[in-house]
C-alpha cells in the first residue's frame, strides 16, 4: 500500500473537473426532483392519487421503482430520483476506478510508477479510494439538499446512502472488472453490462412484482431502502458489504496476475486479415462494431419502453388541476403524450452523445497504444485514418438514435392501434436530434486534434449540456447560457412542422470542429501536443 495517499492526490488532481460534475448532476437531480414534486403535488391527495396511478402501471415501475409512500413529498422524490441517480453514481465510479487502473496499466504509466516506492496494490487502492469518497460525498450533499428543503433528516439519509452505496457496489464491480481484461475498453463494458443487468432485473421485478428478482440487483436493493417509507438500515449494510466483498475478491485475483495483463486470455485472431478489412474505415468498423451494437441493442430496449410508457402518461396528471389547466391550454391529453415523447427523445439524444464522444476518442485510444503507430506507417494518410472513426461516430450515433426512436414508434403505436404512423412519428422525432448530437463528435475530434491531454473534456462538455438541459429552467439558468448546449436549439418535432434552420447550423458548426480538429492532429506529432 506505499503510496496510496500520494496516488489519491494524483487521481484527485486529474479528475477533479469530471468528479466535480459528476456529483452536481448527480445531486442536482435529486434536488430539482424534490422542488419539482413539492410544486406540482402539494396536497397530500394529490400525492396519493398520483402514487395510485404508478401502482397501476407496471411499464413506470419498470422505468422508475416502485412508490413506497406517495403521501409525502420524500417519498416521490425517493420514488423519482433512486434509481436514475443510482446509476449515474454507478456510471462515475466505473469510469474513475477504470481509468485509474486498467487504464493505467494498458497505457504503461502503471509500470513506470510501480518502478518508484509504490506498492502494487496502491494504485487499485487509490481508484477505490477516490471513487468511494465521490460517492460518500454524494450521500451527504444529498442529505443536506433535501434536509434543506424541509424534508425529514433520516429519509434524506437514507436516499443519500442508498445512492451513495450503489456506487460504491459499482466500484467493486469495476476494480474486479480490471482485473479480468487487459484492456479499458473491455473493462468499462464488462462493468456496463453488469449495470444493464441489474436495471433489466430490477425492472422486471417491479414491473411484474416479483420481489427475487428485484432483490438479486444493487439498484433494488437501492429501492429498497425505502427512504421517507420506514427506512432499511440494513438494506445500506448490504450495499456497504458487498462493495468491500467485490473489492477483497478483486485483491485476491490482483495476485493471481501479472502487470499489464488479464486473468482472462485475449483471444488468438485468424492468421489472415478478411478482404473487408482493407481500408482505415474497415479497421474503424472492426474496432468499434461490439460497441455499436451493444448501443444499438440498449437504445432499442430504452425505446420500448418509453413508447409503452407514453400512453399512460396521461392518467398521471389526471387529478391534478395544475397541469389540467395546462394541458387545456395546449391541446389536451394528446399534447402531453407529444411532450412526453420529446422530452424521451430529448433524453435519448443526450445519452447518444456519450456514444459520439466515445467513436471520436477511440482515436485517442489507439493512439495511447501505439497501434495507430504502424497503420500511419503505411500509406494510409492521417486524415483517412481519422476519417474512418468519425463515420463510425457520426453514423453509429445517427443508427442508434433511429433504434431508440423506432423502437419507441413501434411500442406506442401498437398500444394505441397505429405502429406505422407512430414509428414514422418517432423516428424523425429521434433523428432531428442527430445534428446537436454530432456536435460532441466535433467537440471530442478537437480537443483530440489540439490538446489530447485534455479530451475529458469532451464528457464535461457533454455533462455540462445534460445539466443545462435537464436542470436548467428549473434552476432558472440564463436563457443565454442555457442556449451554449446544442440541444437547446433542437426543434419540436412531434405535433408541428420542423425548422431545417438550426439544424443546419448544428451541422455546420459540426464540421467546422471536425475539421479544426483533423487539421490539428496533421500537425502534431503522435503522442504529443
Amino acid at each position: 500500500m506505499t503510496g496510496t495517499v500520494a496516488l489519491v492526490r494524483l487521481a484527485l488532481r486529474r479528475d477533479r473537473v469530471l468528479l466535480l460534475v459528476w456529483i452536481v448532476v448527480v445531486v442536482g437531480l435529486i434536488a430539482a426532483s424534490a422542488s419539482a414534486i413539492a410544486e406540482l403535488y402539494p396536497q397530500a391527495a394529490q400525492r396519493i392519487a398520483l402514487g395510485a396511478t404508478i401502482g397501476t402501471a407496471p411499464a413506470l415501475q419498470a422505468l422508475t421503482g416502485p412508490v413506497f409512500d406517495a403521501t409525502s413529498v420524500g417519498g416521490l422524490t425517493a420514488w423519482r430520483g433512486t434509481t436514475m441517480a443510482s446509476v449515474l453514481a454507478a456510471l462515475m465510479s466505473i469510469a474513475a476506478v477504470v481509468r485509474h487502473t486498467r487504464a493505467e496499466e494498458e497505457t504503461g504509466r502503471a509500470e513506470l510508477v510501480g518502478a518508484c516506492a509504490v506498492g502494487r496494490a496502491a494504485i487499485p487502492a487509490a481508484a477505490v479510494l477516490v471513487a468511494g469518497a465521490a460517492n460518500l460525498l454524494i450521500a451527504l450533499l444529498v442529505t443536506l439538499g433535501l434536509a434543506g428543503q424541509g424534508l425529514p433528516v433520516a429519509g434524506a439519509l437514507a436516499l443519500g446512502l442508498a445512492v451513495g452505496g450503489t456506487g460504491w457496489v459499482f466500484t467493486g464491480v469495476a476494480v474486479l472488472a480490471a482485473q479480468l481484461t487487459a484492456h479499458a475498453r473491455t473493462a468499462v463494458g464488462i462493468a456496463a453490462a453488469a449495470l444493464g443487468l441489474a436495471f433489466l432485473l430490477r425492472a422486471l421485478g417491479d414491473a411484474a412484482g416479483i420481489e427475487t428478482l428485484s432483490w438479486m440487483s444493487p439498484l433494488g436493493w437501492a429501492q429498497r431502502v425505502r427512504a421517507f417509507a420506514g427506512e432499511r438500515w440494513w438494506v445500506v449494510a448490504l450495499l456497504a458489504v458487498a462493495g468491500l466483498a467485490l473489492v477483497a475478491v478483486a485483491a485476491v485475483l490482483a495476485r493471481r496476475r501479472d502487470l499489464g495483463a488479464g486473468l482472462m486470455a485475449p483471444r488468438t485472431g485468424p492468421g489472415d486479415a478478411a478482404r473487408y478489412l482493407a481500408g482505415p474505415l474497415a479497421l474503424a468498423w472492426r474496432l468499434q462494431r461490439g460497441a455499436l451494437l451493444g448501443w444499438t441493442v440498449g437504445f432499442a430496449l430504452v425505446g420500448v419502453m418509453f413508447g409503452a410508457l407514453a400512453d399512460s402518461v396521461g392518467d398521471i396528471v389526471r387529478d391534478n388541476p395544475q397541469i389540467a389547466a395546462i394541458l387545456a391550454m395546449v391541446g389536451g391529453a394528446g399534447a402531453l403524450i407529444d411532450s412526453f415523447l420529446s422530452a424521451e427523445t430529448a433524453l435519448l439524444g443526450l445519452v447518444a452523445g456519450g456514444y459520439a464522444v466515445q467513436a471520436t476518442l477511440r482515436l485517442q485510444g489507439e493512439e495511447a497504444a501505439v497501434r495507430a503507430e504502424p497503420v500511419l506507417a503505411g500509406a494510409v494518410p492521417r486524415w483517412r485514418w481519422t476519417a474512418g472513426h468519425l463515420v463510425l461516430a457520426l453514423g453509429g450515433s445517427t443508427l442508434i438514435l433511429a433504434a431508440g426512436g423506432l423502437a419507441a414508434g413501434l411500442a406506442h403505436g401498437v398500444r394505441i392501434g397505429d405502429p406505422a404512423g407512430q414509428a414514422a412519428r418517432l423516428l424523425g422525432a429521434a433523428l432531428v436530434q442527430a445534428p446537436a448530437t454530432w456536435t460532441l463528435a466535433g467537440i471530442a475530434m478537437l480537443l483530440f486534434g489540439l490538446a489530447p491531454r485534455l479530451t475529458s473534456l469532451a464528457w464535461a462538455a457533454l455533462v455540462a449540456f445534460a445539466l443545462l438541459a435537464q436542470l436548467g429552467e428549473l434552476l432558472q439558468i440564463d436563457e443565454w447560457i442555457r442556449d451554449l448546449s446544442p440541444f437547446a436549439h433542437v426543434p419540436q418535432a412531434l405535433g408541428r412542422a420542423v425548422d431545417a434552420g438550426p439544424l443546419l447550423w448544428l451541422a455546420a458548426v459540426t464540421a467546422a470542429l471536425l475539421l479544426a480538429g483533423v487539421t490539428a492532429f496533421r500537425l502534431r506529432d503522435l503522442r504529443g501536443n
